[in-house]
């Protein structure tokens, strides 16, 4: 059904519309039955050539047609009489001989195609199964994707194949004629409606109508569905429809148009006025149609949110409360290190022995009022060594340089050279003291960026032999014979497409083609436990902000939530309608991002496994995301070469950073969130002042209401910087913990 969301509706247009309760927050449909009945047209059959009245809907028409050959076969000829005179269905209705036989009159068209599908007692069990609201037990596929002959049947319903170009460029001078502040909103619809005229030709076997259709319109079509239409410009049989991914995923989504009440209205009345039913039954079969009360929206604020395989999201799928604050800091002291110390006994200063603390830990020591609790979901305790390493970060911290716009970062490059082996992901440590490559070749290697070598723990009987009372039992543990400045790990059966290091740089996640996740130990160099869950290739993996949770997204669509010790996954969240390519751990570690070659972005909550947030926007497949680190905004690249920003909090886009001429693959705030660095493959690193950005928000609650994005063209006075690489595409990006911007990629000769 057209499922429509909005304010109150008159009398008249509820006849029209109904709220599809099968829908959920995220877009996912529940109800895998589609086949209730449609509701009634606005005008009657213009299609038809018959005078006398309807049998009432097409499903009705079925079922009628069903229940007079159960009769006939049982030769209550009189009751079939009755029936069909009652009907108002024609004499020679009843005169078809199986399948091949031809229908005339009204209802005719709906008998072909109903017959074409098979024999009295399936047409039957059909109809029972669309009355009670059941669905239909179908028989199981291998590989679990819903019966393809059912997702089909829906373009069974069909006119006459020659009026859909009329229909269609009837509709198109329409919109073309109407008010401008209307026209960008009802020039939405041609899309979808496009692609499922298309669909019921060529699912229909009218293959020159479908090639006339498509070389006259495809041409009309927004740009950023070029690639879409390649796709289904492949589809020229029947034959073919059976089994393409794309085809089902847009089938079984409703597309999602965002229209105002008098946009729709117009609509609404030219179709009535044009008795146009073809049209009419796309809109209420496949679209769903979220209506706003107010101000039609402009053409600059359609294209911002527009461009995903199945339109914008829904406004309810973005009003969920997420609790974006960060979790109070653990309060840890922060002792004079020695290097003060030294400098005061140097000036004849007596020592201090009084510690301080730092200036971040002090932030924290109130509740944020947006973040979790801190039991929301379980984390892991800090150990003594996380206890160290914090203090290790408190010092740095001390000695950050605050970015801005006259204070830009150094930017130190890692090239690899020779690299013919595919440089595929890269990550860095949190200190920066390690970084790690996965390779085309199926290798996960490590590399010290410091003086100190890479070593393996001693053997178990050396260890023995370690007086582990010393106090450098941790030094005496370690293997000075293994010492080297990169170690190769070896397991993975296909190229590692994704690479993550723990926060207590003790172990890494490679994500590779053989659809399995590894957790190697960087204290033995080997591979500790194999993840599997994911039936094709794994794109991404990232430890959680905490540890021992970490996501993996990959070509199944889904992302999977992991704790290093289950090997099972904890949570599955399935809402894409294509490859999850990028994933992301928000800072507080209770929600993480996904991005997708479906164009869309999803915010998940960890906690219950729920989508929380949708956004739309980006005209191609999304491989970076990044949160601020207050954990308020979310930064995204994509193959459009642009970078979109996101406020979590109201749920819309607040921002558009253009520059990049080719595919984004790194997003990197700075530690303070001055400053925003985006890596891309036309090989330039790129710096936006993001504070600039995200204070000149204004955001209110109609804004938050409407989804009215007002963008401002300011991406030149954002940018502050752009250096270029000789050769070498920009896939990883890291900022050290004094601020000092790290990048990687590979030499392109």
């Amino acid at each position: 059904m057209a499922a429509v969301q909005g304010g109150l509706v008159d009398s008249e247009e509820e006849k029209d519309i109904k709220t599809d309760p099968s829908t959920d927050v995220c877009g996912n449909s529940n109800n895998a039955n589609d086949t209730k009945p449609v509701s009634n047209s606005p005008g009657t059959n213009a299609a038809s050539g018959s005078t006398k009245p309807s049998a009432g809907t097409v499903e009705e028409q079925q079922t009628l047609l069903a229940v007079l050959q159960f009769l006939r076969k049982n030769n209550l000829s009189e009751s079939v009489e009755i029936l069909r005179r009652e009907a108002g269905l024609p004499e020679d209705l009843l005169d078809l001989k199986g399948a091949d036989g031809s229908a005339t009159g009204s209802g005719g068209a709906a008998a072909g195609a109903l017959l074409e599908g098979g024999d009295v007692s399936s047409l039957l069990s059909r109809v029972t199964v669309a009355a009670s609201g059941v669905q239909a037990p179908t028989k199981a596929t291998s590989d679990d994707q819903p019966d393809v002959s059912v997702v089909l049947s829906a373009y069974n319903q069909q006119g006459d194949p020659t009026l859909y170009e009329v229909y269609y460029s009837d509709l198109k001078k329409f919109i073309e004629t109407v008010l401008d502040c209307h026209r960008a909103e009802l020039s939405q619809v041609f899309y979808p409606l496009f692609v499922h005229m298309y669909l019921e030709l060529v699912y229909n076997n009218h293959e020159n109508e479908a090639k006339s259709f498509f070389q006259r319109f495809s041409g009309d079509q927004e740009c950023y569905y070029e690639n879409d239409l390649r796709v289904l410009s492949s589809l020229s049989k029947r034959e073919h429809m059976k089994g393409n991914e794309t085809l089902l995923d847009f089938r079984t989504s409703k597309f999602v148009l965002r229209i105002s009440r008098d946009s729709y209205q117009l609509l609404k009345r030219h179709l009535q006025e044009r008795q146009n039913n073809q049209i009419w039954n796309i809109i209420q079969e496949h679209l769903y149609i979220d209506i706003f009360d107010g101000m039609p929206r402009s053409k600059s604020q359609i294209d911002a949110m527009s461009g995903s395989l199945a339109g914008e999201a829904k406004r309810d799928a973005n009003k969920s409360k997420v609790y974006y604050g960060l979790l109070k800091e653990p309060e840890i002291e922060l002792p004079l290190d020695d290097e003060d110390e030294e400098a005061e006994n140097e000036e004849g200063k007596p020592k201090k022995k009084k510690p301080k603390k730092d200036s971040l830990g002090s932030k924290s020591k109130k509740q944020d009022p947006n973040a979790p609790t801190q039991t929301r979901i379980p984390l892991p305790e800090l150990k003594d060594s996380d206890k160290l390493d914090k203090i290790m970060y408190m010092k740095e911290s001390t000695k950050r340089i605050r970015l801005g716009p006259e204070t830009l970062p150094s930017i130190c490059f890692y090239s690899f050279l020779n690299a013919y082996q595919g440089l595929t992901a890269v990550d860095f440590t949190d200190d920066s003291s390690l970084i790690a490559g996965g390779f085309a070749d199926s290798t996960v290697r490590v590399w010290s960026v410091t003086p100190k070598k890479l070593r393996k723990v001693k053997s178990a009987a050396e260890l023995n032999l370690i007086d582990k009372e010393s106090d450098d039992v941790l030094e005496r543990i370690m293997d000075e014979k293994t010492a080297s400045e990169s170690k190769i790990l070896y397991g993975h059966s296909g190229p590692v497409y994704g690479i993550s290091f723990s926060p207590d740089r003790n172990y890494l996640l490679s994500s590779s083609e053989d659809g399995t996740i590894r957790l190697w130990s960087l204290l033995t160099f080997t591979c500790l436990v194999g993840y599997k869950g994911h039936n094709y290739p794994v794109w991404d993996t990232q430890f959680s902000p905490h540890g021992y949770y970490f996501i993996s997204g990959g070509h199944d669509r889904v992302a999977r939530l992991w704790a290093t010790d289950h090997y099972q996954p904890l949570r599955i969240f399935a809402g894409h309608l294509a490859d999850v390519t990028c994933t992301r751990f928000h800072p507080n570690s209770n929600y993480v991002v996904t991005g997708s070659s479906d164009r869309t972005i999803r915010l998940w909550d960890v906690l219950n496994g729920n989508c929380v947030r949708i956004f739309t926007g980006h005209k191609g497949p999304i491989h970076a995301l990044a949160f601020s680190p207050n954990g308020k905004f979310l930064a995204s690249g994509a193959t459009d070469g642009r970078v979109l920003l996101w406020d979590i909090g109201h749920g819309i886009m607040v921002g558009e950073l253009k520059g990049h001429t080719d595919t984004i693959y790194s997003l990197r705030f700075s530690r303070d969130g001055e400053i925003l660095a985006s890596g891309s493959m036309d090989n330039t690193v790129r710096l936006w002042d993001s504070m600039k950005a995200f204070d000149d928000l204004e955001t209110d609650d109609f804004t938050a209401t409407t989804g009215h994005i007002h963008l401002q063209d300011n991406s030149q006075e954002l940018l502050l910087g752009t250096y270029t690489t000789k050769s070498t595409p920009v896939i990883h990006l890291h900022f050290s913990r004094r601020n000092l911007l790290l990048a990687a990629g590979a030499y392109n000769p």
